[in-house]
């Protein structure tokens, strides 16, 4: 029997009590690469990503908490962390102090152009660095690259004193016209994207008989629109919040902007303006830019993420 035992010892049929007993698959979580973690590294990230969410969403949780409290409550101390009778008429108050209409309706013209005109010529920029082939294209390309790097403060002396020649100034051309020519950064987030396309089916495209012109608009174009709505968010949200290109531009009150108006706000002189009306008024001029960027997050997401690799 002895013989037996050592025999079976040999084989591995022996003791099985020392053969060290694999780890359950439950005991693991797949990673994006494949590999396998603990079940606990999950619910630390997820801990960690939910802590820097309320991070990030508390001053916009104290504005609106801010607007909604009354006058006597904002001089207790310590603050209250929420208001304990909402004072929803500061809204009221902020819109009847503000023309708020009439800047909001000159705020979204500008906004609504300068998305259409910005989309339109980045788009057709990037199509011709990254869909057509022709000399010289990546050395124009980094050229073009190249002026991110010049500051603004640079060119705002003379692109006013050629705004004033041309009789521009006091009107909403000088925060329009810009974006007919394109920006280097849209640029260059569109081609990132734009390089993906197979040339296979652009080739195809080509024999059948189709035109540049009609690629663009036909199949690039809708093929791209996570990246086009990630350059529509980026250029509303810039022109909507633009302070300073209204503040040196405009000078007529009728023609003013929302961040124009939130200044004017502040140096009302016939009555005494509260916080709570000021966070209630910054609270709706911020409303319209969540509101998009929750509509479009999914496209504005996948536009930054996939944009950026080739």
């Amino acid at each position: 029997m002895s013989a037996l035992s050592d025999l079976g010892e040999q084989a591995g049929l022996g003791d099985r009590s020392k053969t060290p007993t694999p780890k359950r698959s439950s005991d693991f979580n797949r990673a994006a690469d494949g590999s396998r973690q603990p079940w606990w590294s999950s619910i630390i990230a997820r801990v960690v990503m939910i802590a820097a969410c309320c991070l990030l969403l508390l001053p916009l949780y104290w504005m609106v908490n801010t607007s909604l409290k009354s006058s006597p409550e904002l001089a207790t101390y310590p603050p209250t962390w929420w208001p304990h009778a909402p004072q929803f008429g500061n809204y009221v108050d902020a819109l009847n102090t503000m023309p708020f209409v009439r800047l909001f309706i000159n705020t979204a013209i500008i906004t609504i152009l300068s998305v259409l005109f910005s989309v339109v010529s980045s788009f057709l920029v990037a199509y011709g660095f990254s869909c057509i082939e022709w000399p010289g294209r990546d050395k124009l390309f980094y050229v073009v690259l190249a002026t991110l790097f010049l500051p603004f403060p640079v060119t705002l002396i003379p692109m006013f004193d050629l705004y004033a020649r041309l009789g521009w100034v006091n009107t909403w051309l000088p925060l329009i016209v810009p974006h007919l020519f394109g920006s280097a950064f849209y640029i260059f987030l569109l081609r990132q994207f734009l390089l993906q396309i197979p040339k296979d089916m652009l080739d195809a495209a080509r024999i059948d008989g189709a035109g540049d012109w009609r690629i663009a608009w036909q199949l690039v174009f809708p093929s791209s629109l996570s990246a086009i709505t990630a350059v529509a968010i980026f250029t509303a949200v810039g022109a909507w919040n633009d302070f300073l290109g209204p503040l040196i531009y405009l000078q007529d009150a009728k023609l003013q902007t929302l961040s124009i108006g939130l200044q004017t706000f502040r140096q009302v002189e016939t009555q005494d303006i509260q916080t709570n009306q000021l966070m209630a008024a910054s609270f709706l001029v911020v409303l319209p830019l969540i509101i998009l960027f929750i509509v479009f997050q999914r496209f504005f997401l996948k536009g930054i993420t996939i944009g950026g690799f080739k």
